[in-house]
């Protein structure tokens, strides 16, 4: 058609036609612009955040929920490089038994696929405990006797069977980087109790950071007032805190106002910038968090059967139980979401045990079982089990057949392995899920990550399905655009 005859088929002339065509196309490139700045970026799930003393928006002041939440803090116990789940808490009695012989199995890992492998038997006795019954390897003696209180789903299963893309996912949901993980998610949706605190806190193991580093706790296309931030259990609590040379408090605090009023000035010609606001948030939390920082981390103030408890005198659990102890100090301050790393680096250094899976699993089992055990008793003795969901797990688990010709070691397995979480309105004492009958492949139940996702934000009062931050042109959601139901067994 030409565009002499485009009068006579739309009624409009052909200069009237050129411009609204052009300004509808060149309104696609606008919106992305506008949400990147923020002006479009909507909060359609949570309530409007507190003013904040200059008139600008806390984004991190405390939302209500979507309806009536059961918690409202989260300890996520990341167990980094992948523990075993037939070695840890999914019983496989059948295994023993073909310890060493070589069966088809149709495997996929880290080495890619293969159609046989050489079975290597459960290298620990499992036991029953609790009025549940519930079967644990004698690597756990101490959170054995905590299982009426915990929740196990046997059938999870990932996306990627490599540390990276998979810690993502565990992360964010995505196995690319990008995108908010869910401690931001959290406080986006909820913000934090404690003004004086980060509302998201992660602590590393000693040993360094996991692979794919601060995309992990990385707030993604979110302000990044919403991003985790890494609490040392030694030294500076927070780095980076400290005031200039020659700054007083007095001359910091006179400059963090000036610099919120000039801000402020700024966002009373917009309609919105949640940026803007963001950014004068981090400005206030971090002048805060210099004299309450120190405080939250200091834990002289702990009794002596509180420290033993955590096993702070034992060199071999006092760095894990340290983090523990200070984790349920933050959430009694209010910090939303805590995550605390079990390994770091690469190979033994954490749960990847590709080679010597005894020497691997009883290091980091031995490490952790005791502080972990402990913190579960000490939120419960003190009512704030109820309030807290505990999480533990790592980004997939191992297969039951070795990844060598010779060795212990397992390969990478994202297709069926075991998570728990206690507390915060999460049934005890329950199993959910099954692995087939040599623990590779989740075949009853089978649950992806996302459903673990949902199962915390709803415990938390946010419907997973209905919390959405817009960018791209979309409504971004922790369990993606397609979204995701909890896990319904799981919850009183």
């Amino acid at each position: 058609m030409s565009l002499r005859n485009l009068h006579s088929f739309c009624g409009r002339t052909r200069r009237e036609f050129l411009w609204q065509a052009g300004g509808a196309f060149t309104a696609l490139p606008l919106v992305d612009l506008l949400s990147r700045d923020g002006v479009l970026s909507a909060a359609p799930s949570v309530a409007p955040s507190a003013a904040l003393p200059n008139g600008g928006d806390n984004p991190l002041a405390p939302k209500a929920p979507h309806f009536p939440a059961k918690a409202k803090a989260v300890i996520f116990l990341f167990m980094y490089g992948g523990p075993s789940q037939v070695d840890t808490f999914d019983y496989k009695p059948k295994l023993y038994g073909l310890d060493g012989k070589t069966i088809d199995i149709q495997t996929k890992g880290r080495g890619g696929s293969k159609n046989q492998g050489r079975v290597v038997g459960p290298k620990w006795k499992f036991k029953q405990y609790g009025q549940c019954g519930k079967h644990v390897s004698e690597l756990f003696p101490h959170l054995a006797h905590c299982v009426d209180d915990m929740a196990f789903v046997h059938s999870m299963y990932a996306d990627s069977p490599l540390h990276g893309s998979a810690m993502l996912m565990m992360n964010s949901g995505r196995i690319l980087s990008g995108a908010p993980c869910m401690g931001s998610w959290v406080t986006y949706g909820l913000g934090s109790e404690n003004e004086n605190l980060p509302g998201f806190v992660v602590m590393l193991d000693q040993s360094g950071g996991p692979i794919s580093g601060a995309k992990n706790w990385n707030s993604g296309y979110m302000p990044a007032v919403y991003q985790g931030t890494v609490l040392r259990s030694q030294g500076e609590p927070i780095l980076d805190l400290a005031r200039p040379d020659g700054m007083s408090d007095s001359e910091q605090r006179l400059l963090l106002d000036v610099l919120a009023e000039q801000n402020h000035s700024h966002l009373r010609g917009r309609a919105d910038d949640s940026n803007l606001a963001a950014r004068i948030a981090s400005y206030e939390l971090a002048y805060r968090m210099q004299s309450h920082a120190p405080e939250a981390i200091d834990i002289a103030s702990e009794n002596e059967a509180t420290r033993t408890l955590y096993g702070l005198d034992d060199p071999r659990t006092a760095d894990f139980g340290k983090k523990c102890l200070l984790a349920r100090r933050l959430v009694e301050r209010g910090v939303r979401f805590v995550q605390i790393y079990s390994g770091g680096n690469h190979n033994d250094h954490n749960w990847d045990a590709h080679g010597d899976l005894i020497g691997n699993h009883e290091k980091h089992a031995g490490d952790t079982d005791k502080p972990i055990a402990a913190l579960l008793t000490d939120l419960k003795q003190r009512g704030l089990l109820d309030s807290t969901i505990v999480v533990w797990g790592g980004e997939f688990g191992r297969q039951p057949t070795a990844e060598y010709a010779e060795g212990t070691g397992r390969d990478h397995d994202s297709a069926g392995f075991t998570m728990w979480l206690a507390g915060g309105g999460i049934k005890g004492g329950v199993s959910v899920g099954s692995t087939d009958e040599l623990g590779y492949a989740a075949v009853d139940q089978p649950f992806h990550v996302k459903h673990l996702h949902a199962t915390i934000l709803q415990q938390l009062g946010l419907d997973p399905n209905r919390l959405a931050y817009f960018y791209a042109g979309l409504d971004q959601r922790l369990v993606g655009t397609e979204g995701a139901e909890p896990i319904h067994e799981l919850i009183v």
